[in-house]
């Protein structure tokens, strides 16, 4: 049955295009485009770091070619990403040339070319090559005793043939120049200096300007940009590593120089160049990209340092503090009471860390138990863990040092934290300990109460200004007993504790998702009230979407909020026909994970940290848990059907794997999801 079900890379590749379209959105402010098509650089790099150069190391193994799923072969859907890859770089390049640089020079923001610039901007940018830039280049001249060098990961480089011969002799023909990583992307040059507004230039293109300078004696014939991306992702040999730290850190020093997978040089580059870069980096013509502009756009990103006019961003907003009655400023006296439910970006994540705060200096709390997966070493959360432990309190963090591209700031924030004397864990041997979770053992009338966080984001205060989350500060001691049981698992040993609420990863997450759309299914064929809705940000378990085109064919009405990859294909007649699959893809990045069963009028609400991805249920530490309290599973339903009903950011997933925007029926109003729930907030906001 594999035309049931997409490809997972091809399924990727169609989220980064949603990303690209925003560039090109012009209703959004220029320099958030700007910023979208930053976004898609990063989001295409990583993919051929992690995604392609996986592929491209199964096939070096030489093993027999295997189908996925969607009945595709590893070289079939390395072919197809190629074939996509190329028409999104061209779509890029075209929005960048045609739409964003004409309006930001109407805008008064230039990025000078190099045959715009004056004769006295010519003057100023010598006089910063020569004292800025020169005295850290390092050029590499190719000959018998300089071969090819190993390019770093993502590096910019230049090519450069030569004529003539140094001082030693020596006539190659070419060299390589690596532009500096320690120089800024951009510079602005001064105002009396600038023309029809602020001006900006490249370091690469003041190198490429005055490359005849580095080459004193000879002549530069031509030099061209290229860039270079390797396999990126950290292999250990979990089963003979004894010191995970030692073998993370170890690892990375190879993450620069992994095998090739795609090379980036600019369209002006002649093919004798350009074959020579083949060759020497062992790249197929299939992973070459021919660049008609800039090679690496991300290096404009610099420009939002650098500019700062509000007219060209989103208009801020100011985050909603979790409001406490006035009698307390006690989170454990609410806690007592009540549950708290933040929804970042709109509430702040200030709550979680004052929470923290206040547990740190409570000579009542005994001891604090957290999960750090991507919070960096200076972070208010790392602080207040810091605080506990002098305080004397008994400090547990669960470290992911396996976070991918975290996995330095994770080496540092371990070894910040065992300073202090904190007890730091990395988690299970195989299995990447993703859950958000922190339990705070506090002693009240002579016994041990539990206060709990619960999240479907990261503990990292600037991802949850722009990622949408929730987390759930409760006391409700079946959820406290349970994350003590998991805290417990992690750090001893032991068999799978028995779950009063939590639904938990590897253990009884996937059982606990295939026994409620099974009985959604049931329900429905009774002829019962059947519902599910579910939000995540991918979608890829054969198994689980197997359970919903049964549930689905039996006439439960199935509508998933996907932001990413998504292997299930929707709306197919007698397989699919009662699933709807939507993207909203806005100002924040949509990263809840939300699972709503109707229950036939008895309705149960989850929130989780996982995905429905084969890797989250069965190879991640994860945590699912239910939202208990009516009034709060009420209001994250009724966030569920503002997202619904967006017709404005959403894009639907059609039968054939494309995305198409939302269309608004004649004389429907507009409904921006994440705009409406902004404007709620900002009522509740506390300046």
């Amino acid at each position: 049955m594999s035309n049931a079900y997409f490809n997972r890379e091809l399924s990727l590749l169609e989220f980064n295009k949603r990303v690209l379209h925003q560039a090109y959105n012009r209703s959004l402010p220029l320099l958030e485009r700007l910023r979208f098509l930053c976004i898609f650089s990063t989001n295409l790099d990583e993919f051929f770091e992690v995604r392609v150069g996986g592929l491209v190391e199964i096939l070096e193994r030489n093993a027999p070619p295997t189908q996925g799923p969607d009945g595709l072969t590893q070289t079939q859907t390395l072919n197809e990403i190629s074939l996509r890859a190329h028409e999104l770089v061209a779509e890029q390049y075209r929005i960048l040339n045609s739409e964003l640089l004409p309006s930001m020079r109407e805008q008064g923001i230039q990025v000078l070319r190099r045959e715009d610039w004056s004769q006295e901007q010519i003057q100023y940018l010598k006089h910063i090559f020569l004292s800025d830039v020169l005295p850290v280049l390092s050029p590499i001249g190719l000959d018998p005793a300089h071969p090819f060098p190993r390019i770093l990961n993502k590096s910019l480089n230049f090519i450069v043939r030569l004529d003539g011969k140094d001082a030693f002799g020596r006539n190659s023909g070419r060299a390589i120049v690596q532009v500096p990583r320690s120089l800024p992307h951009i510079i602005e040059l001064p105002e009396a200096l600038s023309i029809n507004g602020r001006n900006f230039v490249f370091i690469s293109s003041i190198i490429h300007f005055f490359m005849a300078e580095i080459f004193v004696g000879m002549t530069v014939m031509e030099s061209y940009q290229f860039r270079l991306t390797r396999n990126s992702d950290i292999f250990l040999d979990e089963e003979e590593t004894d010191d995970l730290l030692r073998a993370v850190q170890g690892e990375l020093a190879y993450r620069q120089y992994g095998d090739e997978v795609r090379l980036e040089i600019t369209d002006t580059c002649p093919a004798e160049l350009e074959q020579f870069l083949l060759q020497r980096c062992e790249i197929k013509e299939r992973d070459l990209y021919r660049i008609n502009g800039p090679v690496n756009l991300n290096r404009y990103g610099d420009l939002f340092d650098l500019v700062k006019d509000a007219a060209h961003y989103f208009k801020p907003f100011v985050q909603a503090m979790p409001k406490l009655p006035k009698r307390t400023n006690s989170y454990f006296e609410v806690l007592q009471k009540q549950d708290i439910l933040l929804h970042h970006p709109f509430d702040s994540f200030q709550g979680v860390v004052d929470f923290l705060r206040e547990a740190a200096a409570d000579p009542n709390v005994l001891a604090i138990k957290q999960t750090l997966y991507r919070t960096g070493s200076n972070s208010p959360i790392v602080d207040a863990l810091v605080a506990a432990a002098k305080a004397g309190k008994e400090v547990t963090a669960i470290v992911e040092l396996r976070a991918r591209f975290d996995e330095e700031q994770n080496v540092a924030l371990a070894e910040r934290l065992q300073r202090f004397g904190i007890h730091v864990i990395y988690g299970v041997v195989g299995f990447k300990t993703h859950a958000k979770m922190i339990l705070v053992a506090r002693r009240e009338t002579g016994k041990l109460r539990y206060y709990v966080h619960l999240g479907t984001g990261n503990y990292h205060p600037r991802t949850s200004k722009i990622y949408t989350d929730y987390g759930l500060l409760t006391s409700d001691k079946d959820i406290g007993e349970d994350v003590y049981r998991i805290f417990l698992q992690l750090s001893s040993m032991g068999k799978a504790s028995k779950m009063e609420a939590l639904l938990y990863a590897p253990f009884t997450l996937h059982k606990g998702m295939v026994k409620r759309i099974r009985t959604e299914k049931e329900h429905a064929e009774q002829g019962k009230p059947a519902r599910i809705i579910a939000k995540m940000n991918a979608l890829y378990d054969e198994e689980l979407v197997n359970e919903l085109y049964a549930a689905s064919q039996a006439g439960v009405q199935i509508d998933l909020i996907v932001r990413g990859v998504c292997q299930l294909r929707p709306g197919v007649a007698g397989l699919s026909e009662n699933i709807r699959v939507r993207s909203i893809i806005g100002r924040f990045l949509e990263h809840h994970r939300v699972f709503y069963f109707e229950n036939n009028g008895n309705p149960e609400l989850f929130c989780s940290s996982a995905d429905w991805m084969l890797r989250n249920m069965f190879h991640r530490v994860e945590t699912c848990f239910p939202i208990k309290h009516k009034k709060i599973r009420d209001r994250i339903l009724e966030d569920m059907h503002l997202y619904l009903a967006d017709n404005t950011h959403a894009w639907l997933l059609q039968e054939d794997g494309s995305y198409v925007p939302c269309q608004v029926q004649e004389g429907a109003e507009l409904v921006d999801a994440q705009a409406i729930l902004l404007e709620r907030w900002s009522a509740h906001a506390v300046v």
